[in-house]
């Protein structure tokens, strides 16, 4: 699908991504909170595929962002959803403004922390 280029230029470029599959799940279930589907039946209505729904929908329970009963999946505690939303769009307007944090630097820097902090103790 394509858009046209004044939404190109206009629009920010987190609005411009796709959704992820988690994200396809939980707003699907948001617009639906009123019922619960089968595992098949969200894959089918969020074109997640099947063999990847079990897995995002039991990462999203482990958060506590949708809830699970026999064969049925329904959203969870929409409070929670809120605050999680919130802490997304926080952290997309962060990594935009100063760039995604690198895993192995912080590692690297917390084993510094930690050589400095026994050698203190010494």
């Amino acid at each position: 699908m394509s858009i046209d280029i004044e939404t190109f230029e206009t629009t920010p470029e987190a609005d411009l991504r796709e959704l992820s599959n988690p994200e396809k799940v939980l707003q699907f279930l948001l617009a639906n909170d009123d019922r619960a589907f089968k595992a098949t039946e969200i894959a089918a209505r969020t074109d997640v595929n099947e063999n990847s729904i079990h897995t995002v929908l039991s990462r999203l329970e482990k958060r506590e962002l949708v809830r699970h009963k026999g064969d049925y999946w329904a959203i969870g505690d929409q409070d929670r959803i809120r605050s999680f939303d919130r802490y997304r769009r926080a952290t997309e307007r962060l990594n935009e403004r100063y760039g995604v944090e690198n895993k192995d630097e912080w590692r690297a820097h917390a084993a510094e922390d930690a050589t400095t902090a026994s050698n203190d103790d010494e």
